[in-house]
């Protein structure tokens, strides 16, 4: 038989876990009629609440449930990336543990995966259900990535995803720190198909991401897979070595044939707020990518195991 590892990041998820486990097993007569026997790997990610309990009552009424715990909250990233590296599956899925990756799509992602395709992709085609100000600057972030990066990253992409082993021995090749699942995924290639559907709610429990942890995670999706910003920060310095040249040249001509002094106070303090704007900006963008370098050389572990069933 062939084995599906499911890989379910946790960070205070108690309601949701046994929901998921549930929801899940409706596949059952799917996976007996093509021959797959599964594991679900809980992977908590240092939660407050229950959630590892939850997961250990399910152990003890299905062994095909593995719980790893991590000893703090190291993010969602780093649960997937521990998932990836303790799964045994001849095909693995990441899913999410509040339903909003239907499970009921598994059937449909197996027949791709049948037909050739090393990966199957879930987007969402509506963000019903979403803050507006959130679903536009998501949107916006999508638009800039394909600007800005040679790496295919989707709009709408969920981490839902099921590949097969090769894909994801590919993924673990890649060790970094600093990590972009779904900037990763679109690097290492291979054949992928895409699976729409429409936004899910959560079942049970508020979400975990904030704006601002939103506004960061994108961050580092940009500076992961894009060296556009640096460029930027590039042509403004050329940009404004050349306007402040120019300037000196007319205000001397300006001295000399009209005998004008120099306009007063200001004006100068606007120019000098402009490019100290800059400057600023410009170093902001160059500390970003050098403190991730920072990370990087420190070669820290990306998450530290505290329990694992």
């Amino acid at each position: 038989m062939s084995l599906l590892s499911v890989i379910v990041p946790c960070y205070n998820e108690e309601e949701n876990v046994p929901y998921f486990y549930e929801e899940f097993l409706k596949n059952k007569d799917f996976f007996d009629k093509e021959g797959i026997d599964f594991e679900i790997i809980y992977v908590d990610d240092g939660s407050k609440d229950n959630t590892a309990s939850k997961v250990k009552e399910l152990r003890t009424k299905d062994e095909r449930v593995r719980l790893l715990s991590f000893s703090r909250n190291f993010g969602k990233e780093a649960a997937m990336y521990a998932g990836l590296r303790k799964s045994k599956g001849d095909y693995v899925a990441i899913m999410d543990a509040d339903l909003q990756d239907p499970p009921s799509l598994i059937p449909e992602m197996f027949e791709y995966i049948k037909e050739g395709y090393d990966s199957v992709a879930t987007r969402r085609v509506s963000r019903k259900g979403e803050p507006l100000i959130r679903s536009f600057f998501a949107r916006r972030f999508y638009k800039f990535m394909k600007k800005v990066s040679k790496t295919e990253i989707v709009d709408g992409a969920r981490d839902f995803r099921l590949m097969s082993r090769v894909m994801v021995d590919a993924v673990l090749e890649l060790t970094e720190y600093n990590r972009f699942t779904k900037g990763i995924f679109g690097w290492v290639g291979f054949e992928t198909k895409w699976v729409e559907f429409e936004n899910v709610e959560r079942v049970k429990g508020e979400t975990k991401w904030s704006f601002w942890g939103l506004c960061k995670y994108s961050i580092e999706g940009i500076t992961a897979f894009s060296t556009a910003p640096l460029n930027f920060a590039s042509i403004m310095g050329v940009i404004f070595c050349v306007l402040a040249f120019l300037l000196i040249i007319f205000t001397i001509i300006r001295k000399v044939i009209f005998g004008d002094p120099t306009s007063g106070w200001p004006s100068l303090v606007c120019i000098i707020s402009l490019i100290s704007g800059v400057q600023l900006l410009c170093l902001g963008i160059m500390g970003q990518y050098l403190s991730r370098t920072y990370l990087e050389v420190k070669n820290r572990p990306i998450y530290i195991i505290k329990e694992e069933l």
